[in-house]
């Protein structure tokens, strides 16, 4: 095999798997655009709520989360909380104690969040009726009506799940600032533009609301540390719709550290292979039985993640027109659409001053954080240009 032919046969392989996800992502993008308002009437019954924090070394974060689900307008009486406190000081532990919540404190060998959010389940009082339960990590801060509006949304939705709108609560690095805005597109293309056309919003592993017999049920058969992905699943095969809600808002914390954020994005890319591998047995028979949903979850599994798929593409549109100019060509062009898709579906207030910078520099970033060089990395700056006023055309009320 000669070297052109080998060129043409990675070129072209890359080219078809890049173009069918950026086709996917501008396809939902664009539906992202068409959302409407959701009116939620207000509920007439106040459901029973338990609140899960699992809590996995996190001592410095968890005791502003418990506060602020405490804070809560809705009726005490009517929401319980419970944090489940694995490997942590015994000085957090001493102040969570002190707080009306129920606090477990188990020690896993091997930690995981399905763990924690099992040990819950199976250690919650017998005789407490629960019809809502909801988790939020341990890094989360919520607004004093979200359980108000949590139960407003349930009760509009009558569905299985819910999820509320994430948003960053530190944007004070570019790591920070660049997975608030991957959020925000993930948002837009998953969750709101999916929800326009009658598909599942996907499953976030915080701000989710379960009715609480079907969690009770499923959440006993997640096995691995990707338990969104797991009860996703469960959802999808059991035909039950995911609804989503953008005014009702939880407040994540964004990793600060490119090393950080090189891990959590590893960790996602194998969790979201392993669910496709999981999964993917599925696919004829949902196909057969027109399960829609899961057929749309299974091929957001094959999509080649976001990181990855800007790697691919700023490598190719770099490195071939110093091999064959001509080859280069097709690459710029599905860089057009790419943008074009991750412009439509980021709101106009995460394009700031520091958007070209961040963005230029993250597959920079990316490569250093694995040989150690983020420190350098982070000195380059890069004045700011017309950029972030094109892709800043696109408003949208909030």
């Amino acid at each position: 095999m000669n070297f052109w032919y080998f060129l043409y046969i990675v070129d072209w392989s890359l080219f078809i798997a890049v173009s069918l996800t950026v086709f996917y992502l501008f396809c939902f993008s664009i539906t992202s655009l068409f959302v409407h308002q959701k009116r939620v009437p207000k509920a007439r019954h106040q459901n029973r709520f338990v609140v899960l924090i699992p809590a996995y070394k996190q001592d410095n974060v968890v005791l502003n989360a418990v506060n602020s689900i405490l804070g809560q307008t809705y009726p005490q009486r009517s929401f319980d909380v419970t944090v489940i406190s694995d490997h942590q000081s015994e000085m957090t532990n001493f102040r969570l104690a002190q707080f009306p919540i129920t606090l477990l404190t188990p020690n896993f060998e091997k930690s995981t969040k399905a763990k924690s959010l099992q040990y819950a389940i199976l250690n919650l009082p017998a005789f407490k009726i629960y019809d809502v339960v909801v988790v939020i990590d341990a890094d989360n801060i919520v607004e004093p009506d979200f359980l108000e509006q949590m139960n407003d949304a349930f009760e509009s939705a009558g569905s299985k799940a819910i999820l509320a709108h994430r948003l960053p609560k530190n944007r004070d690095t570019a790591s920070a600032r660049v997975g608030s805005v991957f959020e925000e597109i993930n948002t837009s293309i998953f969750r709101r533009g999916h929800n326009v056309v009658g598909l599942s919003a996907a499953l976030t592993g915080s701000g989710v609301a379960y009715d609480f017999t079907w969690f009770k049920e499923n959440i006993m058969e997640a096995r691995t540390s990707a338990e969104d992905k797991e009860l996703e699943a469960m959802l999808m095969r059991q035909r039950l719709f995911v609804d989503y809600f953008d005014d009702i808002r939880v407040y994540d914390e964004k990793v600060r550290k490119v090393e950080e954020f090189n891990r959590q994005r590893g960790r996602w890319i194998i969790t979201q292979f392993k669910a496709l591998i999981k999964n993917i047995r599925y696919l004829p028979i949902a196909l057969f039985n027109r399960q829609y949903d899961l057929v749309d979850k299974i091929i957001q599994w094959m999509l080649i993640p976001r990181v990855l798929l800007m790697a691919i593409i700023v490598i190719m549109c770099v490195v071939l027109p110093f091999i064959y100019f001509t080859l280069c060509i097709k690459w710029w062009i599905v860089a057009f659409f790419a943008g074009l898709s991750f412009a439509l579906a980021t709101p106009d207030e995460f394009v700031d001053d520091h958007w070209d910078e961040d963005f230029l520099l993250l597959p920079l970033r990316t490569v250093a954080g694995f040989f150690h060089l983020s420190d350098k990395v982070e000195k380059i700056h890069i004045p700011s240009f017309s950029m972030k006023k094109m892709l800043k055309f696109k408003s949208r009320e909030k």
